[in-house]
């Protein structure tokens, strides 16, 4: 008689991006369609996987001490796999396979449709329902670190949760070599998914009950398939019955054409929303960080979408303490920020990545660690006063909101306005993936604190 197989469980842990969680949900549609059971925990699954980011090296380390502990629970659970996935495992290689026997795959992000046949060559047979693993491990380590041209995971389908929100990959890699960006070396060149997938995915989606999408890519407004380039797409997927908001994330401000923000001026479902990364307030840093635009450029580029859509919502990218910066060039970048009056921007001081051309420049223009920190510490302040403001202006303004997600409040939800503003107000579990509408009554600096307004009704959206 046959004994009956227990199904195999596999655990994805995501770190990073909007693309990675993207990957992430890549990743469980592959190993589901293999018939993998996808749970929760590291300590339930048979195989763990650690889906890393590596843009920056605090990322890194974060990590490496996260596969450290999986190594334990590994030890614990003989048989267990253990995989480190994404743009550090690209980075990093097969030293991540150097330790003491933890880690078993490296699988760099052009390796994901081979996911389920890798972790085959590294594993026996299932074990029979109510038996363990085996407790000898293979001994085989597998690195899968190839860059594909071609691989744009066409086809393939990810495993998204329930939800009225979904991440829509339609752009792989970057076609910029960025001096101080890791992301073309671990991820390749530009890769753009067929145009008609991408609708039809969208389509499906709104099928289910997903009212709002985000378009992910690198620099995803450079997007080219055929005769279509990314404003034709976002025209289109902004009219798909069933969708009611559209972003996109991220573009690069040289994209930023008077078609694109056409479309964001004239379809309604696109939100009011743009992050514009603007990385430096400097010229001659700019330069150097080979982004190809100048501050007038990118200054262009904000009136060019704030004449169209007046009422957009702005968010950046700004990198402090890049080899060579000079004190007077950040204060420029200091003076960018409060000439935009961006509604939020993501800090950072400069990360060297190995790898990159901002590692090779002379040691003597790298900024001492001490004023990299207050540097960075100053351009938070000021990221704080300017968001502070921009916000207390928009108290008393009743705005729509998708409801996401229970507060950490008892009683509190919180929602995303079409800005991408944070709202949270009383309410109950019920509401999640609802439309409300919300007056913002205050603001704690970077989020909004409001109250429901019952008319219109809520509406069901999923």
């Amino acid at each position: 008689m046959t004994q009956e197989r227990r199904t195999r469980r596999a655990y994805v842990e995501t770190y990073g991006c909007q693309m990675n969680i993207s990957d992430g949900e890549l990743m469980e549609g592959i190993l589901a369609d293999r018939g993998y059971e996808i749970v929760d925990t590291p300590e339930s699954a048979d195989v763990v996987l650690v889906n890393t980011c590596a843009i920056r090296e605090h990322a890194e380390q974060r990590v490496l001490g996260r596969v450290a502990q999986l190594g334990a629970l590994k030890k614990e659970r003989p048989g267990m796999l253990l995989g480190v996935t994404g743009c550090m495992a690209q980075r990093m290689g097969e030293s991540l396979l150097e330790g003491p026997g933890q880690v078993d795959l490296v699988m760099g992000p052009d390796g994901y449709r081979g996911l389920a046949q890798a972790l085959d060559g590294l594993r026996g047979p299932v074990p029979p329902a109510g038996e363990r693993s085996p407790v000898k491990r293979n001994s085989r380590q597998l690195a899968v670190l190839d860059l594909n041209l071609g691989e744009n995971y066409q086809g393939l389908e990810q495993r998204r949760s329930d939800g009225a929100s979904a991440w829509v990959p339609i752009q792989r890699g970057c076609d910029h070599r960025c001096t101080f960006c890791i992301v073309p070396y671990v991820r390749g060149g530009e890769k753009n998914r067929s145009a008609s997938e991408v609708v039809d995915e969208v389509r499906g989606l709104a099928e289910r009950g997903v009212s709002e999408v985000t378009l992910l890519g690198q620099t995803v407004n450079s997007y080219v398939w055929e005769e279509w380039a990314f404003p034709k797409l976002l025209r289109e997927v902004s009219r798909v019955d069933g969708i009611r908001r559209v972003r996109f994330t991220s573009p690069h401000p040289n994209d930023v054409t008077p078609e694109l923000v056409e479309v964001m001026a004239t379809e309604p479902t696109v939100c009011e929303q743009l992050h514009l990364p603007a990385q430096s307030g400097n010229n001659r840093t700019l330069k150097r960080m080979l982004r190809r635009y100048t501050v007038e450029s990118f200054m262009e580029k904000v009136e060019l979408v704030r004449g169209a859509v007046p009422d957009i919502a702005l968010s950046t990218d700004i990198i402090v303490a890049f080899p060579g910066e000079t004190h007077d060039e950040y204060l420029d970048t200091l003076d960018l920020m409060r000439t935009v009056r961006f509604d939020d921007a993501f800090t950072y001081k400069y990360s060297p990545r190995e790898g990159t051309p901002a590692t090779r420049m002379p040691a003597d223009q790298f900024v001492d660690p001490e004023v990299a920190q207050s540097r960075l510490a100053e351009l938070i302040e000021v990221r704080r006063e300017v968001q502070s403001d921009v916000n207390r202006s928009e108290v008393g303004r009743v705005e729509e909101v998708l409801v996401e997600k229970e507060a950490r409040r008892d009683g509190q939800m919180l929602g995303r306005t079409r800005r991408n503003k944070v709202v949270a107000f009383e309410g109950e579990h019920e509401l999640i993936g609802r439309y409300m509408h919300v007056s913002l009554d205050r603001t704690t600096g970077a989020t909004f604190v409001g109250t429901r307004v019952e008319s219109p009704e809520p509406e069901l959206v999923r």
